[in-house]
């Protein structure tokens, strides 16, 4: 069966700082041409929706299978899932990812029959069986992890072997048009999927069941030798969690004498315990981390369940600095934040070194948080839900509230990208020019255009096609994680706290 894979368009947040190779749907694209389905991939962050409908109209797909990891993007690709269904009345549409395996239900009911049914949980192993089985309802309702407008099928499973997935890099065309920061242009790898922690506005968690898994590293170091971009960003919710692993897979790069950059997202604690892994990597070329921070004072990391000490992560950013690996952090701007709170968080950002960006709390579906919170929504809109927008009542007026959060992170921007900084980055940019790489030097130019109070205080004021469903209603006051989970726990994890907590944006 002739399969398109569609990731869609970028967020305000990707605009600027990065744009990743979607290694997700290389992922499940490959489990089908493997499977003897001929396969094509399009990337609507590098793409344009005229492109679309242009391979719509010449390839002639007879099934579309969207990638929805981001919530904000559901509106998009249920416009796109319509407007294909017109054009292509046979063609049989699916939809899976992050996102989609919390709103599969609501997907479905949005899309009025324009897609046939949403993939929950990990998708490389079932996605050869719903092409097999499109065309037939009844079966298709029984797959694991399928719904339909029928209902659910039986829970979905995850991945027996991660050894066995190998990304269908040649797919993606374009692939200069993905960077982050500095590693322009720069490859996706992962090696190890879940987070064994349980943040409360984090969804990590209950998507893998908070099992915790590993790519050997012979797996590992095969599909990073097959890489040619100089930059990797390693996509593990936390990297290097075992030590014995983080330092195998470093003795497989080093045996293959792989040479790149890479930049990985891990927590403090993580840090500090495997300092002397994390070291190894920097010999091997990790230049970039991102630590998730979230909060500057202990009573909000505790809010948030960070189980970790504002103490414990001002170590950590120490111990970046010892071994000379370059820090960005996130804070999480509260919607109760005033000026007050604003102010105080620019006053720390300016006063460490480290790259300091801001996002707003913002409940997702599959966090406890979307559970707690989202009867006070002020909106609805899935396209405001992407950590950009205030979804929750603000102190502040709404405007006043993006003024400050702009005017940080606007002094925040020039601390690293402004002119002030521009002699540091001159002549690393004009090497990117000369070698015919754009990302880095129109991030440069690109802040005040893309983040601009008016234009986030206008987006509440646009016409919703589509909203956002909401959890049940409940009298219980403590959130029951069995109710989350998208992938079952194992049995080690079954009603038992976690040891500390993670951040995912």
């Amino acid at each position: 069966m002739k399969t398109l894979f569609v990731h869609p368009s970028s967020l305000m947040y990707s605009e600027i700082y990065l744009r990743l190779e979607p290694l997700g749907l290389e992922l499940v694209a490959a489990s089908a041409r493997q499977a003897g389905h001929p396969v094509r991939l399009l990337d609507l962050q590098a793409f344009r929706h005229p492109d679309f409908f242009r391979l719509l109209d010449e390839w002639k797909p007879e099934a579309i299978g969207f990638s929805l990891n981001y919530l904000a993007n559901i509106p998009e690709v249920l416009d796109l899932a319509k407007a294909a269904r017109q054009r292509l009345p046979e063609c049989f549409v699916f939809a899976g990812g992050h996102s989609a395996s919390f709103t599969a239900k609501e997907i479905l009911s949005h899309a009025a029959g324009a897609i046939d049914c949403v993939v929950r949980g990990e998708g490389e192993g079932i996605t050869p069986q719903v092409l097999e089985a499109a065309g037939d309802p009844g079966k298709l309702r029984t797959l694991p992890g399928i719904t339909t407008l029928a209902g659910d099928g039986p829970p979905p499973r995850l991945v027996e072997n991660l050894d066995a997935l190998n990304p269908a890099r040649d797919l993606l065309a374009r692939r200069r048009k993905y960077f982050i920061g500095v590693l322009d242009p720069c490859a996706s790898i992962e090696f190890t999927r879940g987070c064994p922690w349980d943040c409360t506005f984090c969804s990590a968690w209950t998507f893998y069941g908070r099992n915790y898994r590993k790519l050997s590293p012979e797996a590992a170091g095969e599909d990073l030798a097959r890489i040619a971009e100089p930059g990797v960003f390693v996509v593990d919710d936390v990297a290097f969690i075992h030590p014995e692993h983080g330092e195998a897979l470093a003795r497989e790069v080093e045996k293959r004498g792989i040479e790149k950059q890479y930049y990985l997202e891990t927590r403090g604690d993580v840090l500090l315990r495997n300092k002397e892994i994390f070291r190894f990597w920097k010999k091997l070329g990790l230049k970039y981390m991102f630590l998730g921070i979230e909060a500057i004072d202990d009573e909000g990391l505790k809010a948030h369940r960070k189980r970790i000490t504002i103490k414990k992560n001002i170590e950590a950013l120490e111990c970046a600095r010892s071994l000379n690996i370059h820090a960005a952090v996130n804070i999480i701007a509260d919607p109760n934040w005033d000026e007050r709170h604003f102010a105080a968080v620019r006053d720390w950002a300016l006063s460490v070194p480290e790259i300091v960006h801001i996002t707003v709390n913002t409940p997702y579906p599959g966090t406890e948080t979307w559970v707690t919170e989202s009867r006070n929504f002020t909106t609805r809109d899935y396209r405001l839900f992407d950590v950009q927008h205030a979804v929750l009542p603000t102190k502040l007026p709404l405007d006043q509230f993006y003024k400050e959060l702009v005017k940080t992170q606007q002094i925040l921007n020039q601390k690293h990208l402004g002119f002030a900084a521009l002699k540091d980055t001159f002549v690393m940019a004009a090497k990117f020019l000369a070698a015919g790489q754009t990302n880095f030097v129109n991030m440069l130019w690109k802040f005040s255009k893309v983040y601009n109070a008016e234009r986030q205080n206008a987006d509440h004021r646009r016409e919703v096609h589509y909203s956002i469903g909401l959890p049940p209603v409940t009298a219980q006051t403590k959130v029951d994680p069995g109710l989350l989970y998208i992938h079952k726990p194992a049995a080690p994890y079954m009603h038992k706290p976690a040891a500390a907590g993670r951040n995912v944006s």
